[in-house]
């Protein structure tokens, strides 16, 4: 039997009424998904690199664009994500890689990240370029692409990242200068050009008041040693093509670590560097310096663990002083035109505390301290190529000494002083 027409349009009232009034109680999907444009940049990176050097174990192998990036969970390996409490679209703001070994290029879209903070892709094999979209981001506070294989130079463009507090470019093929206005970036509180091919002069960086750490070693630089921030806590310029004198440095009295080995530099190693409240390590090393200026330190104990003045030109005796440096453990003066006798305080000091002499290679005479005959065997070291009496059952004379005819003129400066 049909049913009555009028019937049926009662029930389809009441369905349609039934559901607009339990309409306000279904629950509105959240709008958090990452935003389309990010998600782009993300599957162009992932293109731009060579997929046989993406491994099982690394992040770019759980980058599983089935999912969102910003909502999986255990995807997405280094990347973070803003969550808007608007429940508007999130945005990607660090990529901070794994060093898996990823070998490609890094692709130029990565400056459509415009909320991106953090870049870092250390210990790979990027190449080429850094593109100039990088130079885009400017809300990055972390730029970090050491041990890659970049080239070209390092765009002027860089000193438009106003927020950025660090930079970490070491150990990559970057060619040029260092950009003049590098100084402009005031937040900087590290800069780490060391390991490539840069060439030129450094720039002042006495604007960089924030400035903790600057690695700019094994470069092509030249030049003098520039006025500098007196913030500086690490400061390394080895193995570079520097001159001149560093009595500049004596300002830097926050310093820690202290490298200028391997440069041209001259004259004095001034005893204010050695005194430094903080200063626990000075490598002075491989350069022309002519005298080393120690002083009696008191009051407070020193901090200075290790000093490396070896492949100098320094002369007089050695320095007495040292023994006064409480801290000390590891000396390394070989390679000098020291002359005379061994100070006996320095017996006094071997294995306890110092752990390392090098005095080999000078123009050293006379008897040892009789503490070397005793404990030199307990500590790391070398007197050899001197003029002593050395026996060469002592374990740091076995390497024998200059012969008689060179330690002649050798007495000779040692009397003169």
């Amino acid at each position: 039997m049909a049913s009555s027409p009028s019937l049926s349009s009662s029930f389809f009232y009441v369905h349609v009424a039934l559901s607009l009034l339990l309409l306000p109680f279904v629950p509105s999907p959240i709008l958090s998904a990452t935003f389309q444009s990010d998600i782009n940049v993300l599957e162009s990176i992932v293109r731009s690199i060579d997929p046989s050097s993406i491994s099982p174990p690394s992040y770019l192998s759980t980058w599983n664009f089935s999912e969102d990036p910003c909502e999986g969970t255990g995807t997405f390996l280094g990347v973070m994500c803003s969550f808007p409490l608007d429940n508007t679209t999130s945005r990607v703001t660090e990529i901070e890689l794994d060093d898996g070994g990823y070998d490609g290029f890094l692709s130029a879209s990565i400056g459509n990240l415009t909320e991106l903070t953090v870049l870092s892709l250390n210990g790979n094999r990027f190449r080429g370029p850094i593109p100039e979209s990088v130079f885009s981001l400017r809300k990055l506070v972390r730029l970090s692409l050491s041990e890659n294989f970049f080239t070209g130079e390092l765009s002027e463009r860089i000193t438009h990242l106003m927020e950025l507090k660090e930079i970490d470019l070491s150990k990559n093929s970057l060619a040029g200068a260092i950009p003049f206005r590098i100084s402009s970036l005031r937040s900087l509180t590290r800069l780490s050009l060391s390991g490539n091919h840069l060439s030129g002069t450094i720039p002042a960086l006495n604007g960089l008041w924030k400035l903790q750490v600057l690695e700019l070693g094994h470069n092509h630089l030249y030049g003098a040693l520039p006025k500098l921030p007196t913030s500086l806590q690490v400061l390394s310029v080895s193995q570079n093509g520097l001159a001149g004198r560093i009595s500049s440095l004596h300002r830097l009295k926050r310093l820690v670590t202290l490298d200028v080995s391997d440069n041209r530099f001259s004259g004095t190693i001034g005893h204010e560097l050695l005194t430094f409240r903080e200063i626990t390590l000075l490598n002075v090393s491989y350069n022309m310096f002519t005298s080393l200026e120690v002083i009696k330190f008191t009051g407070r104990e020193s901090r200075l663990r290790i000093l490396d003045a070896e492949e100098n030109h320094l002369q007089g005796r050695l320095p007495v002083n040292l023994a006064t440096y409480e801290s000390l453990r590891n000396i390394n003066l070989r390679n000098n035109m020291f002359s005379g006798g061994i100070p006996k305080v320095y017996g006094e000091r071997l294995a306890n505390p110092w752990r390392t002499l090098y005095l080999d290679n000078n123009y050293l005479t006379g008897d040892l301290p009789e503490q070397f005959l005793k404990f030199s065997r307990l500590m790391k070291g070398s007197l050899s190529n001197n003029c002593l009496e050395c026996p060469r059952n002592v374990t740091v004379c076995q390497r024998g000494q200059k012969p008689k005819i060179r330690c002649i003129n050798a007495r000779k400066m040692a009397l003169r002083y």
